[in-house]
């Protein structure tokens, strides 16, 4: 499992409904890609859910290398940078993923949290990482969490919690995004528990 996420930051001034229209146009492009996990596509606005900032930001986890390479360099990223310039792509190797209660799990999400954290110089590492899996579990299994995953970048010692939830009330700390659309073609597929 492989997660990606890049952020667009849009002016203060700028109309989030653009952003729903292209997604609401375009979103459904990834509904069957091959090697998607799931796209969530993710939007922050300015003065909503503390945000700072307006911001187009989707997140990715993916079942192989190759969908998401075709993803990059296939065509399908070039409309991102055509229309926004090219934004830095974060990566991060998965570390574990569940889906959440069987209610919620079925439900559509309609909120993400994600929560970026440094990996503190001298960390054991194995217990940092079977702490994040099991804030994971903790996570997916609150009431109205549709799923949680937690990744790690090791060139920037960076640990990335992500989850997403039915409703404006999420039970995770980090930055809120309204969920626009979610595609997701191998969610089923995405490996359950940690991933080492």
């Amino acid at each position: 499992m492989h997660a990606m996420q890049y952020e667009v930051t849009l002016p203060a001034d700028y109309d989030p409904d653009v952003i729903r229209a292209r997604v609401a146009r375009l979103g459904h492009l990834l509904d069957g890609w091959d090697g998607l996990g799931f796209k969530a596509y993710l939007l922050r606005e300015r003065g909503v859910h503390g945000s700072p900032v307006n911001q187009y930001a989707p997140f990715y986890l993916w079942n192989t290398v190759e969908g998401m390479n075709r993803f990059l360099w296939g065509g399908a990223f070039q409309g991102i940078v055509d229309d926004f310039g090219r934004p830095a792509v974060r990566q991060w190797t998965g570390l574990a993923y569940a889906e959440g209660t069987p209610g919620a799990a079925a439900a559509s999400a309609a909120f993400a949290v994600r929560r970026r954290q440094p990996v503190p110089d001298g960390a054991e590492l194995t217990t940092l990482m079977e702490e994040a899996a099991g804030e994971v579990r903790r996570l997916a299994g609150e009431d109205g969490a549709v799923l949680a995953a937690a990744a790690v970048d090791p060139h920037r010692w960076e640990l990335v919690h992500f989850s997403l939830w039915e409703h404006d009330a999420p039970k995770a700390e980090g930055d809120v995004f309204q969920v626009l659309h979610l595609s997701a073609p191998g969610r089923d597929r995405l490996p359950r528990g940690r991933q080492w």
